[in-house]
């Protein structure tokens, strides 16, 4: 596959965390000319004809984002998600621990586009070292003059800051973001109003993410017409995709929106197939929230329309987790449920009492304990919460119910079998040991006998 990058370009080049290489190799360029032949009513228009959509996962068109600001608006803030706390992504870490300055660049065309006046960047707590790295690309860009007063000697001043989050899932959500930007509990916000209206301080906000931001200098430079033509229909523009687990190639990579997953994992250029040439039994393909596909539906495409034909709720991230034939589907199952349950913020009743629930079945399953109207149960759970049904003020609980509904939906064969098999092997074993069967039940540890409810924290028999 012959492709350019463009995300990635300066990766690999000597030297490509500091100005001095990002300039040379055209860096700044885009920005200057933003600033001194453009208008931010321009640099928007610009934005809105490229299609950009945003790449943290939900894929909203990032020019009509910024059309959403109120035109008599006297401060703007732009807040930059570098949070990235989905499990299985990695992208936009990739590409500031090698290029910071092109995220910089980014946020100094948004900045300018929504007349921005200080710029948050919000940045996991656990990214340490890339902490570093930007904060060293940042005092580099000041002294230069992009960031600050009368850059490029135009009227133009812009500000930047770094804050380290507090290792918060919930806090990907834009509105959480905010509120723990604001030194409060990351909780997420009750919307209307939007961000665009009443966001960071209750002034009007922007919030893009990295990998969003980073496409702006090469959508000014090169113009909107030559960014459509890359991808697909709909989905335009290049994407970081990652791979993760039993794969040869591990790692982060650049091509056009549309990749299959079975070329990401067995192209060439990319993962280059799996590790002992096991066969794939899922893929998670956009970070955790996503979904899964099975082992039978590798030909899904990457963008931000073909990912729905296979029941999954969006591209994500393109952050792939990989599943080889050896994984148990019940371990599989058990280790999501534990994952949204633990981040849930609790500020929903159905969030925090549902992803509990989930977990407590899918880890009775896991045990050898499971039933089969288990698996009936907590499908019918990811149906009764979310926003979707219009019952959580954020997206956690959506993010929560497809991937446990598709891993058990798609695998419910395996479920079954399991269940069945751990179902004759207790009988047998209370033949065995003549315990009358009506006691054969093991649930959380106990015997129950049979016609008593057993609670074990779900209220279920």
């Amino acid at each position: 596959m012959k492709y350019e990058p463009v995300l990635l370009k300066n990766v690999g080049v000597e030297g490509s965390r500091t100005l001095r290489v990002y300039e040379s190799r055209g860096g700044y360029a885009a920005a200057r000319k933003a600033l001194t032949q453009m208008s931010p009513e321009a640099v928007v228009e610009e934005v809105k004809k490229s299609n950009l959509r945003g790449r943290g996962g939900a894929g909203f068109p990032t020019g009509v984002k910024w059309g959403f600001l109120p035109k008599d608006r006297d401060v703007t803030y732009l807040c930059v998600n570098f949070d990235e706390s989905e499990p299985g992504t990695f992208n936009n870490r990739y590409l500031v621990e090698h290029d910071p300055h092109m995220l910089l660049e980014g946020i100094l065309i948004a900045g300018f586009a929504t007349k921005t006046v200080t710029a948050y960047i919000y940045i996991r707590v656990e990214f340490h070292e890339v902490f570093h790295i930007l904060q060293r690309a940042l005092d580099e860009a000041y002294a230069a003059g992009y960031f600050g007063k009368n850059i490029f000697g135009t009227d133009y001043s812009l500000d930047c800051y770094i804050h380290r989050g507090a290792g918060a899932y919930v806090c990907g959500e834009e509105t959480g973001l905010m509120e723990s930007l604001e030194g409060k509990r990351g909780w997420p916000r009750i919307k209307p109003p939007f961000p665009a209206i009443e966001g960071l301080f209750r002034k009007p906000t922007v919030v893009n993410n990295v990998e969003t931001l980073a496409c702006l200098p090469h959508i000014i430079e090169r113009g909107a017409d030559w960014f459509t033509s890359i991808g697909t229909p709909g989905s335009a523009g290049p994407k970081l995709y990652t791979t993760s687990g039993p794969v040869n190639r591990p790692g982060c990579f650049e091509a056009p929106l549309g990749l299959t997953v079975r070329e990401l994992i067995y192209g060439d250029d990319f993962s280059r197939g799996m590790v002992g040439n096991k066969k794939v039994k899922g893929v998670i393909p956009g970070g955790l929230s996503v979904g899964i596909l099975t082992g039978d539906e590798l030909d899904c495409r990457l963008d931000f329309e073909d990912v729905r034909n296979y029941g999954l709720l969006g591209l994500g991230t393109a952050g792939a987790i990989v599943l080889n034939e050896d994984a148990d589907i019940r371990r599989v199952l058990a280790n999501v449920a534990r994952f949204y349950a633990h981040e849930s913020c609790g500020q929903c009743t159905h969030c925090r009492e549902g992803t509990g629930w989930m977990y407590q079945i899918a880890r009775r399953i896991a045990d050898g304990a499971g039933r089969e109207v288990d698996l009936d149960l907590i499908i019918e759970l990811t149906f009764n919460m979310g926003m979707m049904p219009g019952l959580s003020i954020c997206g956690l609980p959506d993010g929560a119910a497809y991937p446990i509904r598709t891993i058990v939906q798609k695998y419910r064969a395996e479920f079954e079998e399991h269940i069945r098999r751990e179902e004759a092997a207790r009988v047998e074993a209370a033949i065995k040991s003549r315990v009358p069967a009506a006691y054969s039940l093991p649930i959380w540890g106990q015997f129950v006998p049979q016609g008593k409810q057993a609670t074990g924290g779900l209220g279920v028999a």
